[in-house]
């Protein structure tokens, strides 16, 4: 049985959120070799993780000694912790910011098997292995040290979730109006299409005229395309609007800050499944200005 104060559950979340941090941290980094400030925060801080570990630990109390329960409840409480945040903030966001849709056996790409018997294992090493000297570490810990630990790292959190989700939301806003914008620039497109088609399909029609016409096919290609360009005016104008559109595209794709490129870069492998090409182009976007930086 786990008998701690608050001041000693809010330090192990903490402690924990920055294990979890270095962890996936590591090991995404070393998948794209590069460094990845993984998650959602720019703290090395990952929440689920901490309140994972604060759930495994809850969840194997009543299981205590027997392995293969802990096993079990640790596997089934953070795929369901896992499952409800990742829900939650698609639901909010719009942007999946872990998807597991490439892997066996997932559901919805925000849970899979695999992930699901890591959960398993690390209950279990959490319970036998990391928390107990970690316990003792905090145990030592004097009151006084714990208040302005918990007080100083908690400001930080706050402020960093605060700023986090703005920018989450800041980036939903950015990828519906690019899907918007994108929507218009594809009719007008089709309507320049379609425009050329016609025109194309007039001239064709002059051109076979006769030699012995020649005369009267100049004078009647101009009368023909002076009538086109006064029957369609609308059509001259979709140039304009062309060109209008793609520098307003370009506009809302530059309108990034630190704390919005820091989280998709943390989140590599994030999808969308409302503003797929937006988020795609976002990325590209994304890794081109990096380039060109360098």
């Amino acid at each position: 049985m786990y008998t701690y104060s608050i001041l000693q559950w809010l330090i192990f979340f903490y402690i924990y959120c920055f294990i979890g941090w270095v962890f996936e941290s590591s090991w995404v980094s070393f998948l794209s070799r590069r460094f990845v400030n993984r998650g959602f925060l720019r703290a090395p801080l990952l929440p689920l993780y901490g309140t994972g570990a604060i759930m495994m630990l809850w969840v194997s109390i009543p299981f205590q000694g027997n392995l293969l329960m802990t096993f079990i409840a640790g596997t089934v409480g953070a795929t369901i912790l896992e499952y409800i945040v990742g829900v939650g903030m698609e639901a909010l966001f719009k942007v999946k910011y872990w998807d597991y849709s490439k892997q066996r056996f997932n559901f919805q790409g925000v849970i899979c098997l695999s992930s699901s018997i890591a959960w398993g294992f690390l209950t279990l090493l959490l319970t036998q292995v990391i928390h107990r000297p970690i316990e003792e570490l905090v145990f030592r810990m004097p009151q006084p040290a714990l208040w302005i630990v918990d007080i100083a790292v908690s400001i930080v959190f706050i402020a960093d979730t605060v700023i986090s989700v703005h920018a989450a939301l800041d980036i939903r806003k950015m990828l519906d109006k690019m899907t918007e914008i994108r929507a218009e620039l594809d009719k007008i497109q089709v309507q320049l299409s379609l425009f050329k088609m016609e025109t194309r399909d007039q001239l064709n029609g002059l051109k076979d005229k006769t030699l012995e016409q020649m005369d009267a096919f100049k004078a009647y290609t101009k009368e023909q395309l002076e009538a086109l360009k006064e029957a369609s005016p609308v059509n001259f104008s979709l140039l304009e609007t062309l060109k209008e559109k793609s520098a307003e595209y370009e506009s809302v794709r530059e309108h990034f800050n630190f704390f919005k490129k820091a989280l998709l870069r943390g989140n590599p492998n994030a999808s969308s499944r409302k503003f797929n090409d937006a988020l795609k182009d976002l990325k590209a976007y994304l890794d081109e200005s990096k380039k060109i930086k360098k």
